[in-house]
């Protein structure tokens, strides 16, 4: 039955009318902070569309009146936890703390997957992700620029409590995508796959009598500390839950 009534609420939806803004990633040869075992150098990354911006709460408000399966009072639990949208005054009513032009949080991976299928779109992958967002203003790729690393660091410095800004209003990478540092987290695709697991004898470790818990990371260059943090904080969450500082934005194929 579970099975049944996933494949039904995550069944494509008719597009919605808004364009919310969908900029062009040209495609390129791309290496990840992450280590994988089978990957060796750099990847191919195809050419896609992201929105320039997160999703925000008058979007996703406009998502659940046309979809209301999705709403909080109705989407079933194992879509959606406790904290889903709790900080919209009612299941279709924003609030103060959740002002229209911000960007949506406390939304689940199943719900932000259904926002972008309604939009003819998807989640971003990682890699794809990672790739906008090693670009900074003039650069396809700024992550040997210590100066750039240490922005981003002190952005996730600041308390998770202030304030979110409007969605757009951080300044525009070399793609013309806003707001992929210093604004939200964000969910991906993929977000499941991540390299941390509770074993570090399955991530590599040439010594496979020492055991360490709590958590392991391949990566190939730990000067991304920004990047392993992101990787960590979507390692440790379920598809159901939701967080005050985790947004999303879709991508869309480019043919």
């Amino acid at each position: 039955m579970r099975a049944i009534l996933l494949l039904a609420c995550l069944a494509p939806l008719a597009a919605l009318a808004a364009d919310p803004g969908y900029v062009r990633v040209p495609g390129g040869d791309f290496t990840t902070t992450l280590q994988y075992e089978d990957i060796r150098g750099a990847s191919r990354v195809a050419t896609f569309e992201m929105m320039a911006r997160p999703v925000t709460n008058a979007e996703f408000r406009t998502f659940v009146q046309r979809y209301p399966q999705w709403r909080r009072d109705r989407v079933p639990g194992v879509f959606a936890g406790n904290g889903y949208l709790d900080h919209w005054q009612g299941s279709l009513q924003l609030s103060a703390g959740a002002q229209g032009s911000q960007p949506v949080t406390r939304v689940s991976w199943f719900a932000a997957k259904a926002y972008c299928d309604a939009q003819g779109a998807r989640l971003p992958r990682w890699l794809e992700w990672e790739y906008a967002a090693a670009a900074d203003g003039s650069r396809r790729d700024a992550r040997r620029d210590a100066a750039w690393r240490d922005r981003i660091l002190q952005w996730y410095a600041q308390p998770a409590s202030r304030p979110l800004p409007a969605a757009g209003t951080t300044a525009a990478n070399v793609y013309g995508v806003r707001d992929l540092h210093g604004v939200v987290w964000e969910w991906t695709d993929d977000f499941s796959s991540m390299l941390v697991t509770s074993d570090n004898r399955t991530q590599g470790d040439p010594d496979r009598n020492r055991f360490c818990g709590a958590g392991a990371l391949s990566v190939a260059d730990r000067e991304q500390y920004a990047v392993l943090m992101r990787v960590a904080l979507l390692s440790s969450l379920e598809g159901r839950d939701s967080t005050s500082t985790l947004g999303f934005r879709c991508v869309r194929e480019v043919q």
